[in-house]
Parts: C-alpha cells; structure tokens; sequence
C-alpha cells in the first residue's frame, strides 16, 4: 500500500487516472444520486434554491478534478510504458473509490449533511455507498499490484 502512495506522487499516470477516478464518480454521484434519482443534494438543510446551488458548486469542483486529471495525463506521455494501462485503472478504480467511502463516511455519517436516500432504511443505503467505495478502493489496489508486477 506504501507503494501506492509514493508512485501517487511521482508516477503522472497514476495521478491523473486517480483524479479522473474522483471527478468522475463525483459527477456519476451527482447525475445519478442527486438529479435522476432526486434523493438528496449536498446541503439538505436548506430551502431548495441552496440545494441546486450547492450541487452546482459540487458539479464544478468534480469537473475541475477532471480538467485537472486530463492535464496530467496528457502532459505525462507514458502510455507505453509497461503496465500503464493497469496502472491507469487502478488510479481510476481507487481514486472513485476513495471518493465514495471518504465523502460517505463524512457527509452521511460525521456531519450528517445528507443521506444516499434519506427515510426508511437510510442507514442501509449510507452503507452500501460506503462498501462500493471499499470494493473500488479494493480494485484499484488489486490492479496496483498487478501494475507492478508487469512492469518488472
């Protein structure tokens, strides 16, 4: 694991899927959770004008993640390395991942500002969110490894 987070640092190609992982299932988040679905939004505790208002904010910060990702990607120029589409994946699997779990655990449970699907079974819905965060985590890492493995 120590791995993974030293090559987070100084392999572009890791870095930029990792934050591609983040903008993009914060955005899947938003369109699913908080518009189709229409469960919650990220400040439920307020009139419905702050609601929208605080998902756009959400939306806009995602997508500078994504923006930001591309940036490293693009400028990295390692796609030919060995292992780099491993490599790519387990950024984007790990970096969605620890988006889920980290803004589950601390939005639904620590400061409470919303709940997957607020109601009957909540606590059901805020854990489930929290395990498809652990098992993208858990892709990811795996994926790491056999990164590794194919780059010696």
């Amino acid at each position: 694991m120590n791995g993974f987070w030293h090559d987070l640092r100084h392999h572009p190609t890791l870095l930029g899927a990792f934050l591609l992982g983040i903008g993009t299932i914060g955005m899947l988040d938003g369109i699913i959770f908080h518009q189709l679905l229409q469960w919650h939004s990220v400040n439920m505790h307020t009139d419905r004008q702050h609601q929208i208002i605080s998902d756009g904010l959400f939306h806009l910060a995602v997508t500078v993640v994504m923006v930001w990702g591309a940036v490293v990607l693009w400028n990295s120029g390692r796609a030919d390395e060995p292992g780099a589409r491993k490599l790519f994946l387990s950024g984007l699997f790990t970096g969605a991942g620890l988006f889920n779990f980290v803004e589950g655990i601390i939005n639904h449970h620590v400061l409470q500002l919303h709940h997957v699907h607020p109601g009957d079974y909540q606590t059901a819905y805020d854990l489930a969110y929290d395990a498809s965060g652990l098992l993208l985590l858990l892709v990811g890492l795996v994926l790491y490894r056999g990164s590794q493995s194919r780059a010696r």
